[in-house]
């Protein structure tokens, strides 16, 4: 331990910023004073940082996550975004070992020339692979369900800064207790994942009553091996009726040539049209009329990767000083569909929601992550909303918000966890009952509780 302590000094003094560090997430909700920031470049740094430390320690991806989840008062900081080099790769096998601070657009960079792709990822590139593992995140991956269905292993720093190594033949319990786990087991700091085929698809549309929706789904979509990505978005305000948004593989020549969006472009006319149906009047009839059929009037035709490779810029900007876009996420299971749409459509009117849009997606059962949000198969109401964010707003959300958790929690469904915390204790037990089986793993390798976050500083206890 002297040994480390002295080598350490070094690396230290080079990485580690002064003392009293302000980080945020996207939305800027959430801005958290921590001792320490460290941008390690290697698994020993953060071994290292480990020994040097002794009080919490706290992990940060791309930020994107919105409660907390990125850090807590007082904790030594691991700001990931310089970790971000491939340890190995095999375009033969399709296969690549990645540092998890890398993004998903760099990791397209690197293996788009062979014509691969990610095999599961988020609608948006610009997410850390660690920060979709701590999550599970799952995307519009007909039949993929979460992204821990495309890894074969990762690497993982213990508290006591011990590398484990962890697959689902070896140290199984911290492979599924570590990826959506929330950075509760430790630093996730490789994984080892498959890659698919750079296939051309294209996109079609249908619009249909919602309550169309799932024999439409399980018809055309559910089994259909030509269908790649797929997801339907219902809009406000009374989300009646649903756009599907199917691509599929495809022989037809391109329309777009280009690989992969390129980073850094301009999206003000995406910007512009965002603002025009969340904040004019009349808003959704504009979209409903205008901007949807616009939208979809053609057939693109792309590389699976360049649909892959969205950039989240082109949103606009999330937040500003007096207000912010947010999302939240609902779980329920496929036979409860109709009864969710309801239930939500009834809730968000009554608290007159500013909702931007429903994103409607699927997943297959996943039973052996610990913290699951598809014990059976779901569909999932991704919500995008605007709010404002004085301290009344943010209990007004939490109220609805609440409500729309006991709606899920009823049908049998969930709520994700990346978002703000505003489900109660009980809800939250409710919801995630294998919580209790993770704390219980974190209490022998993390027995002083160092990996920490305001989501577990929250729901620990429970």
């Amino acid at each position: 331990m002297t040994g480390i302590a002295v080598s350490v000094l070094s690396p230290w003094s080079s990485w580690a910023a002064p003392s009293g560090v302000l980080v945020n997430d996207v939305t800027m909700l959430n801005p958290i004073w921590v001792n320490r920031l460290l941008a390690p470049r290697t698994t020993r740094e953060i071994q290292r940082a480990l020994a040097m430390s002794s009080g919490p320690v706290s992990i940060g991806g791309g930020r994107y996550s919105m409660g907390g989840q990125i850090a807590t008062e007082n904790s030594l900081h691991l700001d990931m975004r310089q970790f971000n080099q491939v340890i190995r790769y095999s375009p033969e096998s399709r296969v690549i070992r990645v540092q998890t601070g890398m993004r998903w657009r760099d990791l397209q960079s690197v293996i788009d020339p062979d014509d691969l792709s990610i095999k599961i990822m988020q609608s948006y590139a610009n997410f850390t692979v660690g920060g979709s593992l701590s999550v599970n995140a799952h995307g519009r991956y007909v039949g993929a369900g979460p992204v821990i269905n495309s890894v074969r292993s990762l690497q993982l720093v213990l508290a006591d800064g011990s590398v484990v190594e962890a697959s689902r033949s070896a140290n199984s319990d911290l492979f599924y207790a570590a990826i959506g786990g929330y950075g509760a087991m430790g630093v996730i700091t490789e994984v080892e994942l498959d890659l698919a085929s750079n296939i051309t698809i294209e996109r079609q549309t249908r619009r249909m009553p919602v309550a169309d929706y799932p024999r439409f789904f399980n018809d055309q979509v559910r089994e259909n091996e030509q269908a790649i990505l797929h997801n339907a978005d219902l809009a406000p305000p009374y989300f009646d009726m649903a756009t599907s948004v199917t691509w599929r593989a495809s022989d037809k020549a391109l329309t777009v040539e280009e690989r992969l969006v390129a980073p850094g472009q301009s999206y003000k006319i995406n910007q512009t049209v965002m603002w025009s149906v969340t904040k004019l009047p009349g808003g959704p009839m504009i979209r409903k009329d205008v901007v949807d059929p616009l939208r979809y009037l053609n057939q693109p035709v792309v590389r699976r990767n360049y649909e892959a490779s969205a950039d989240v810029a082109s949103l606009g900007p999330i937040a500003t000083r007096n207000s912010t876009y947010a999302l939240q996420e609902y779980f329920v299971p496929v036979t409860q569909f109709n009864a969710f749409v309801k239930q939500m459509a009834a809730i968000l009117q009554t608290h007159s929601v500013d909702a931007v849009n429903i994103s409607i997606r699927h997943a297959p059962a996943d039973p052996d992550s610990f913290l699951s949000w598809a014990r059976e198969e779901v569909f999932s109401f991704v919500l995008y909303y605007w709010q404002r964010v004085g301290v009344d707003d943010r209990e007004a959300v939490g109220v609805w918000t609440r409500e729309l958790i006991n709606a899920a929690l009823l049908l049998g469904g969930t709520y994700y966890l990346p978002y703000q915390l505003h489900a109660t204790q009980e809800q939250f037990s409710r919801a995630y009952p294998n919580a209790r089986r993770l704390l219980a793993l974190k209490a022998q390798v993390d027995p002083e509780g160092r990996f920490r976050n305001k989501l577990w500083d929250k729901y620990q206890t429970g």
